[in-house]
């Protein structure tokens, strides 16, 4: 298994999909970062060789924003907008969907378990 920015990597899996696995790192950005690299996206990650694999952990270093740092960003944000009192903020603090889906029915995800309503019956 190969370590980048502290997540243990699949090596049974193409190293584009394995890449996935860094918080940060989606399907095109690895498969960018493969072709900046001249590696072929489908290889297994298992048939990299060393210089491959630290190529590719200081390419995700210096170019990309992952893991830690990257959630430290999202979460700074997400509190900005709840401190200025935004829509989106807002809807944070409620616990609801922050980007305009329905909640008369779904959401469930967001708003937790359904709770039964007293005397509330039609």
């Amino acid at each position: 298994m190969s370590r980048i920015a502290g997540v243990n990597l699949k090596d049974s899996k193409p190293i584009f999909i394995a890449l996935t696995g860094v918080y940060g790192v989606g399907i095109p950005s690895a498969i960018d970062i493969c072709k900046s690299l001249g590696i072929d996206s489908a290889r297994r990650a298992a048939t990299l060789s060393d210089s491959e694999w630290t190529a590719v952990r200081e390419y995700i270093d210096s170019e990309l924003v992952v893991e830690g740092e990257l959630r430290r960003v999202v979460a700074q944000n997400i509190k900005r907008k709840k401190d200025i009192g935004t829509y989106q903020g807002t809807r944070h603090r409620k616990s609801l969907p922050a980007r305009g889906q329905r909640t008369h029915t779904n959401a469930r995800t967001r708003k937790g378990k359904a709770r039964a309503i007293a005397g509330k019956k039609k």
